[in-house]
């Protein structure tokens, strides 16, 4: 009989300030090292170009992740002008001379005020977009034909920071799903000089938010010591904007075996509605959510995810083992 897979020792968000040049299943693998098992997932990639925050979940915290699909994103990245790549960003090869242009602030704010809201973006030829089966980064590297459609995103926030010589500093809050590198290459056609991203940075992921993120090397010294524990969200504190409440232990036991439960309008506390300091503006991007619950036991442990059948009745979705 195969062995049950042990269980991991901590669960739980764990938010990675990714270096520049290493990709975010390097990243992924490198933290598997450091603490010592492999039950860790991730809420979305970043080009090995980018920093900043990859969030991870470790343990029981990756059934939650089906939770988080939709978060927006806020980016700080730089522009260059002059010239476009073949991948849209610093990696790639050039795309003709570097005109290296003089650009006019005016124009770029109004090409970025241009570019708020919902419309259809044409993703990178080198990206993870499957045709037929395989990746376009595959593709494109065989030189072999990369035909792609348009998908609709949305941005929320396209600001501005700076402008100097040819290069544009912006921050940007997004839908997941945008591609930065394509704003860039785009803004560079309107233009009629070219462009591509040099520089990116990741500050946010809905709640998670630069701030919170550890380097690489800080997390494999405090792992050494034994303490790589402090820098884990717990799972009590995760998806914070959901309304919570707190069951009796007889409604608690039919809510571990998976059963649907009652609760009154008083017993329900709401989620938080502020934003935290950096993170997105909203949580997450404008398609509809079912009304969920995080359900916690008397020893404030969260124990499950519900939904709304009808008012007041909720049917658990994930169910978590609290003593796995």
């Amino acid at each position: 009989m195969p062995k049950k897979p042990q269980s991991a020792p901590i669960d739980g968000a764990l938010v990675i300030d990714k270096p520049s040049g290493r990709t975010s299943h390097d990243v992924v693998d490198a933290v598997r090292r450091i603490v010592g098992f492999r039950q860790i997932g991730h809420l979305g990639t970043l080009d090995p170009l980018a920093t900043g925050v990859l969030v991870l979940l470790l343990g029981r915290a990756t059934r939650l992740a089906q939770f988080y699909v939709g978060r927006r994103k806020r980016y700080d990245s730089t522009f260059r002008f002059g010239f476009a790549t073949d991948t849209y960003d610093a990696d790639g090869e050039p795309v003709g001379p570097d005109t290296a242009p003089q650009i006019d602030r005016a124009e770029i704010e109004r090409l970025a005020a241009a570019r708020i809201g919902t419309f259809p973006q044409m993703p990178p030829p080198y990206s993870a977009k499957k045709i037929n089966g395989r990746p376009a980064h595959e593709l494109a590297r065989m030189k072999k034909p990369v035909e792609l459609k348009a998908v609709e995103i949305e941005v929320y926030d396209f600001r501005v920071n700076e402008v100097s010589g040819s290069q544009a500093k912006f921050s940007i809050e997004c839908a997941s799903g945008t591609y930065i590198r394509s704003l860039a290459h785009d803004m560079g056609e309107a233009l009629g000089c070219g462009a591509h991203l040099a520089e990116i940075t990741r500050t946010a992921v809905g709640e998670f938010t630069l701030d919170q993120a550890v380097k690489l090397e800080d997390l494999e010294s405090a792992a050494k010591q034994g303490d790589f524990a402090r820098y884990v969200i717990p799972l009590e504190r995760m998806l914070p904007e959901l309304p919570s409440v707190t069951l009796l232990p007889l409604v608690e036991k039919r809510v571990r075996h998976g059963a649907k439960f009652t609760v009154q309008l008083a017993q329900i506390q709401l989620g938080r509605t502020n934003a935290a300091q950096g993170a997105t503006t909203e949580l997450n991007s404008g398609e509809w959510k079912p009304a969920r619950l995080r359900v916690f036991n008397h020893d404030e442990r969260l124990i499950a995810i519900a939904e709304a059948v009808v008012l007041g009745t909720y049917q658990p979705v994930v169910v978590l083992d609290a003593e796995a």
